[in-house]
């Protein structure tokens, strides 16, 4: 493709999208050409933007299918909220995807999708997971998201629409001004800048794959533009890290402290162990980099 290809994002106001398309505009000089959401407007005051309900047929009609690549970010997340909440959870998830994916069959579009998954369809185990490891799905969200993945294989084998899925594991950071970032990291955060401790369930050792904001939207930008990132499911890597020690780095330049609490029984019941991701099968066609390291992250940043 020898022109800037047209992007379209879906559910543009996410976390993960809006710093998507910080990168796009910033590293790969690329303004996104479409933009929805359900809200009223861009969070970012971002143009080509268009008010889209996902789960209004006629409403998804107005996505622009015309595009080169389309980064599909609507969706809720949660663990035990979905439990109370599951019809919302199923609707936007799974049903949303499939009226998107209807659409873009019906108008013949020729667009590569691009699909964020998480690390909480896999089994935890004491090893680095590849893609193919053992599923297990111990919340609604976690089953959504390994739902959608097989529509898209579906959708392919049936209708050759084209995807790449990505699964991430736990993101930090953020590029977009005055924004705070969101999940663990942030979590620990919070409570370090009010002079809280640090608070972990058990003894902290659970382990993660973490990666970089910007390492990680420049792999999902990368992935969509490469042409052998097609139809299949990757990895996306990082640092490995156990939430002791993420929290004790974070306690350490705030001066507070880390405490740790036994299980509520339910969040027992749901924590899926150990989720290390093996991203060699990325590795292998993409030329991956990961330039920050989280300890550089907590010294460094700007809190």
């Amino acid at each position: 493709m020898n022109r800037s290809p047209n992007i379209a994002i879906i559910g543009a106001n996410s976390f993960i999208a809006r710093n998507i398309i910080y990168v796009l505009k910033n590293d790969f000089n690329i303004a996104p050409s479409f933009l929805c959401d359900i809200g009223g407007i861009q969070l970012d005051g971002e143009k080509n933007y268009r008010q889209v309900n996902i789960l209004d047929i006629e409403s998804v009609k107005n996505i622009d299918f015309s595009a080169d690549l389309i980064f599909v970010f609507a969706g809720k997340t949660g663990t035990l909220i979905g439990f109370d909440n599951y019809a919302s959870f199923v609707d936007v998830n799974e049903k949303g995807l499939l009226n998107i994916l209807n659409e873009y069959r019906k108008q013949n579009s020729k667009a590569k999708i691009i699909f964020p998954s998480t690390r909480l369809i896999y089994k935890g185990q004491n090893k680095k997971l590849k893609e193919s490891d053992e599923k297990e799905f111990k919340t609604i969200y976690a089953m959504n998201k390994f739902a959608c993945e097989q529509y898209l294989a579906q959708y392919q084998n049936l209708y050759g629409i084209k995807y790449c899925i990505f699964r991430i594991s736990v993101p930090y950071g953020t590029l977009i001004p005055n924004t705070s970032s969101y999940g663990t990291a942030e979590f620990m955060l919070s409570k370090a800048k009010k002079g809280e401790a640090i608070q972990l369930y058990g003894d902290g050792k659970i382990r993660r794959t973490i990666t970089y904001m910007r390492d990680l939207c420049n792999i999902l930008i990368g992935g969509a533009l490469s042409t052998k990132c097609i139809n299949d499911v990757y990895n996306i890597g990082g640092e490995e890290y156990c939430l002791k020690d993420m929290a004790e780095l974070v306690a350490k330049i705030y001066h507070t402290k880390v405490d740790f609490l036994p299980w509520p029984p339910n969040a027992l019941k749901i924590e899926s162990g150990d989720t290390v991701f093996d991203d060699s099968k990325l590795k292998e066609i993409l030329p991956v980099k990961y330039g920050m390291t989280f300890e550089c992250w907590c010294n460094n940043w700007n809190f």
